[in-house]
């Protein structure tokens, strides 16, 4: 039987929006034409403004998670996949804690479930914007401005949650908060890779251009254009940089470090991906026909850190509201330890500077360990992304359908046994058990910990950002090799890519 709050959300789980799942097979032509449509819409949102604003004015109380929420300052993606992730995090915190009691074996509970956390994504979007516009983000605006504000923001969220479900039912590949997280991550690092519009603002003596002109900051153009003068193009008047200079640069603009960190994340990830325990199958109907049924070290892939992020970028969000309008001058002990800001001298930024938002705000970098208590923050930092990250993956594996009796049910139904073992779910399930809570757990302890260290080190996005595209990118190779081979295989392979 559905719980009670489950059961109060259903009716309005029946009135909302929704994609319906396809009737028929989907060729995977057509899921890479429905999921091209999807990213240039999103692509289009993240550069069209909002009407009506001001980016300039205001707080940017984003800032910190932008890249991880796939949002755009000023523009409809402003709260980018925010409200999702967050709903996606409410619904598991409540099932994890037994608050809500969710029978996911039950397939009208795990639709109740799904619908239930669609019906609650809608409802965070009008929660975080109104916040928005009473935060003033935007500044000052009037009650006309506001609600148009309200209107884009509101309307923009439902798409992007249609276009996720659109891309998760069946129509395109992966989901779309995965495909917005990898765009999102891979334009920042282009950018800062190639960037020729912003300019380097603290070189040493000697790195300028023609006439003493700034040379553009990215790390690509920089070491091209120190190479050149190393071969005596343009050394006379402009002479090369110490190489040491390039490496950590001003700490802040992009380095040869944050490029080696970003390609030592690149490595690290793929080789998590590769870890796997693998067990034997057989198909019962032709006994020749064998194959493996793999267990991966991340078993539940990067979830656990979407949603530690997306937990960090609330606190941070609603932390910042809470100080300007109640605690600015601080006065409250209480709202103190949730967190305390500065704002950034010629920014729209709020600097965490102490509280609980202080130690959950990403490193960014080595700079930290310059900061009086640096130290403590990447402990701090470090030690609830790791116990996020496992706790998540733990949680996850039962309300996500890979649990061992979902997988047992799943490989007994497409046909396939395991040799050596009675063709019985119960029997399939124990094995089960000893692989995938404690590989399950391990995978989000490891993964807590190689995104802290990238936050920690900084790369050329943001370490976690890093993290997230190529296991993102991973996948969606993993994703189409599969679709490919379920349309070249017999019902045998589909059936086990299915659930793979």
């Amino acid at each position: 039987m559905p719980s009670k709050f489950l059961k109060a959300l259903s009716p309005l789980v029946r009135v909302m929006p929704e994609v319906k799942a396809p009737e028929r097979e989907v060729s995977f032509r057509e899921k890479v034409i429905w999921t091209l449509v999807v990213l240039i819409i999103f692509l289009i949102m993240s550069h069209m403004p909002l009407y009506g604003v001001d980016k300039t004015a205001g707080t940017d109380y984003l800032w910190a998670m932008r890249v991880i929420l796939a949002s755009t300052r000023g523009t409809l993606m402003e709260l980018g996949i925010g409200p999702i992730v967050t709903a996606g995090l409410v619904m598991q915190l409540l099932s994890g804690s037994k608050i809500i009691d969710v029978d996911y074996s039950d397939p009208e509970d795990r639709a109740l479930f799904t619908g239930g956390q669609k019906v609650l994504a809608m409802l965070m979007t009008a929660f975080q914007a109104i916040a928005y516009i009473l935060g003033n983000a935007y500044g000052q605006l009037t009650p006309s401005q506001s609600v148009l504000v309200f209107i884009q923001l509101f309307s923009s969220g439902i798409i992007v949650i249609l276009m996720d479900e659109l891309i998760q039912k069946g129509w395109g590949l992966g989901s779309g908060v995965s495909l917005f997280i990898m765009t999102n991550v891979a334009g920042r690092v282009m950018w800062n890779s190639f960037n020729l519009l912003e300019l380097e603002s603290a070189a040493p003596d000697g790195y300028t251009g023609p006439g003493g002109t700034r040379l553009p900051k990215g790390i690509i153009a920089a070491i091209v254009v120190n190479i050149l003068r190393w071969f005596g193009v343009g050394a006379q008047t402009n002479p090369a940089v110490d190489a040491a200079w390039l490496f950590f640069r001003n700490g802040i603009d992009p380095s040869i470090f944050a490029l080696t960190v970003t390609f030592g994340i690149f490595f690290a990830v793929l080789w998590m991906e590769s870890v796997r325990v693998e067990i034997p199958l057989q198909y019962a109907k032709y006994r020749g026909m064998k194959a493996r049924y793999p267990i991966k070290l991340l078993y539940t892939s990067n979830i656990p850190v979407i949603l530690a992020q997306a937990l960090y970028a609330n606190i941070l969000f609603f932390g910042q509201i809470v100080y300007n309008s109640l605690n600015s001058d601080r006065s409250n002990p209480f709202l103190n330890l949730l967190g305390t800001f500065t704002q950034q001298e010629g920014s729209s930024r709020m600097i965490a500077d102490g509280g609980l938002a202080r130690y959950i705000t990403p490193p960014q970098g080595l700079m930290v360990f310059q900061q009086p208590d640096g130290i403590l923050h990447v402990i701090i930092y470090a030690a609830l992304m790791v116990l996020l990250c496992w706790g998540f993956s733990v949680i996850w594996v039962d309300i996500s359908g890979i649990a061992p009796r979902d997988v047992a049910r799943q490989l007994l139904g497409s046909g396939y046994i395991v040799p050596g073992f009675r063709r019985s779910e119960k029997v399939l399930q124990r094995l089960l058990d000893r692989y995938i809570p404690i590989v399950a757990g391990l995978g989000g302890f490891l993964i807590g910990i190689l995104a802290a260290i990238a936050d920690i080190l900084g790369a050329l996005a943001s370490g976690t950002g890093i993290l997230l595209m190529v296991s993102i990118i991973k996948q969606y190779y993993e994703t189409i090799a599969k679709e490919q081979l379920a349309e070249m295989g017999g019902e045998g392979v589909a059936g086990l890519l299915g659930i793979m």
